[in-house]
């Protein structure tokens, strides 16, 4: 049993993540988690500072499924089955050892899952004392009056055979990722530090709260099956106006398009980042490109567990059924907001400081589908068919060929690919040359329109692509004709 309970899934991250729960549900304030490379010898340690545990109480803790899942829990209990600490462990490591501190008493307990295999009687022998020579990962825990410190030896998922120094420091890299993700709101409050190898560790924040231009739709909240929910949509700004380093940072350990969707807290515990909980009207919604800067934070209390099914490994949740109309409706609206932000690089509605602003392409929508088309008003368009004279059917006849040759296709596989919008707006055109193109405009719309300079620039700041350049219409003059 306990060799198939190695295969639950659990990654080194999820699976350090399940022995901090303890550690909180514990009362520490401090959590150490040291990664010791010594090889195939190679060990980690994750050491708390909370209330302990007294030998019988450590006893029953090394038990599997000592807890019912259905019983009463504290409301700030992160656990549920009573299994975490043992199957997070064997998930990564052959031999467990606990020592626990608690009113000057100390008590250690070991699982070694190769004395389990080659027992002939295959008796649960669930030892006394660390393993000879590993007494040395326990002198951390001596000063401490309380506390308690989990090791994991025989490391065979996390240093299989063939591993070098440079592989664990990768692995500590992921964990602290995912940590930095998981409690990141215990460490922005600073009710808990946890630290990797002595070093405290930063929280990363989804919903990049600090930032003036990340769109918050406020507070909501929702009575299902007698447990209240709290939600909150929020849309980032586009690549194009976050700095480089807060642009990579705000990806998240898997990248912006996986880290889209709800975010599912308990008890402010992360258990889900970035997914669509199988919501969606007609099928269930995928990971998206357009989509890839939506994201919902959701709470939930401990005491909902079950509606929500919260798998053992805390990875997983599902809305019940009373939930998921409201919720589709929400995210609904936050990933369509998402969408015109990245369509239109950062600008959720195309708006200048005077008015709504024209765009080039207008989409015809039809029946069976949709069809874009070049708008003839728009003044750069309109001057040329205003003045061909006995070209303005071939002009005509060459927008028709642009229109129906919009390499829609292609667009989207680069998009999928590069996972960003092609440039658009002259962005990164030479600045000469996009004063060139508004120059020709500017001119028209005074020596063949009549309007005055100061009409044609308020004409021009409400003109796709020109919306974009204020800075070359304020100075812009009209060239004469003679």
């Amino acid at each position: 049993m306990v060799e198939s309970l190695r295969g639950m899934g659990y990654s080194i991250s999820t699976a350090i993540a399940d022995i901090i729960d303890n550690s909180i549900s514990a009362e520490a304030d401090v959590i150490n988690v040291n990664f010791h490379w010594r090889g195939p010898d190679s060990a980690i340690s994750i050491m708390d500072n909370g209330s302990g545990m007294l030998p019988m109480d450590l006893e029953r803790a090394m038990r599997l499924g000592d807890k019912d899942p259905s019983d009463d829990r504290s409301l700030v209990d992160l656990g549920r089955f009573g299994l975490g600490l043992k199957t997070a462990s064997f998930s990564q490591a052959r031999r467990l050892t606990v020592r626990s501190k608690r009113d000057d008493t100390s008590e250690t307990l070991r699982w070694d899952l190769d004395l389990l295999r080659a027992d002939p009687q295959g008796r649960w022998l669930l030892l006394e004392g660390c393993q000879p020579g590993s007494e040395q990962f326990f002198a951390a825990l001596e000063p401490l009056t309380r506390g308690t410190l989990v090791l994991w030896e025989v490391l065979d998922r996390v240093v299989p055979p063939g591993s070098s120094d440079k592989d664990f420091l990768q692995v500590i890299d992921r964990v602290e990722q995912h940590l930095s993700m998981v409690f990141h709101r215990f460490l922005e409050r600073k009710s808990i530090d946890i630290k990797i190898n002595d070093v405290s560790i930063k929280p990363w924040d989804p919903f990049l709260r600090s930032r003036a231009d990340t769109w918050r739709s406020g507070e909501n909240a929702m009575v299902v099956d007698g447990h209240r929910i709290n939600f909150e949509g929020f849309v980032l700004p586009h690549k194009d106006r976050l700095p480089p380093k807060i642009y990579e940072d705000s990806a998240g350990p898997d990248g912006w398009t996986a880290q889209q969707g709800f975010y599912v807290y308990r008890n402010e515990r992360l258990l889900v980042a970035g997914n669509w909980l199988g919501l969606g009207r007609g099928r269930s919604w995928t990971k998206e490109e357009p989509f890839r800067l939506a994201r919902i934070r959701l709470d939930i209390p401990n005491t909902a567990d079950e509606d929500w099914k919260i798998d053992i490994r805390k990875s997983i949740a599902r809305p019940p059924h009373a939930a998921r109309p409201r919720l589709s409706i929400f995210a609904e609206d936050v990933r369509q907001r998402a969408r015109r932000v990245f369509a239109f690089r950062g600008k959720s509605e195309r708006r200048s400081s005077v008015g709504l602003v024209a765009p080039v392409w207008e989409v015809e929508r039809l029946k069976n589908g949709m069809r874009y088309r070049v708008d003839q008003t728009h003044p750069a368009i309109a001057a040329v068919l205003e003045h061909a004279g006995d070209l303005r059917q071939d002009v005509i006849a060459m927008l028709r060929v642009i229109e129906e040759t919009v390499p829609v296709q292609q667009i989207w596989l680069d998009t999928a690919e590069a996972k960003e919008t092609p440039k658009t707006g002259f962005d990164g055109a030479p600045p000469e040359e996009v004063r060139s193109v508004m120059q020709t405009v500017f001119n028209n719309l005074v020596n063949r329109k009549g309007l005055s300079e100061e009409q044609a620039r308020r004409h021009l700041s409400t003109t796709d692509p020109f919306d974009n350049w204020p800075s070359f219409l304020d100075t812009m003059t009209a060239s004469r004709r003679t």
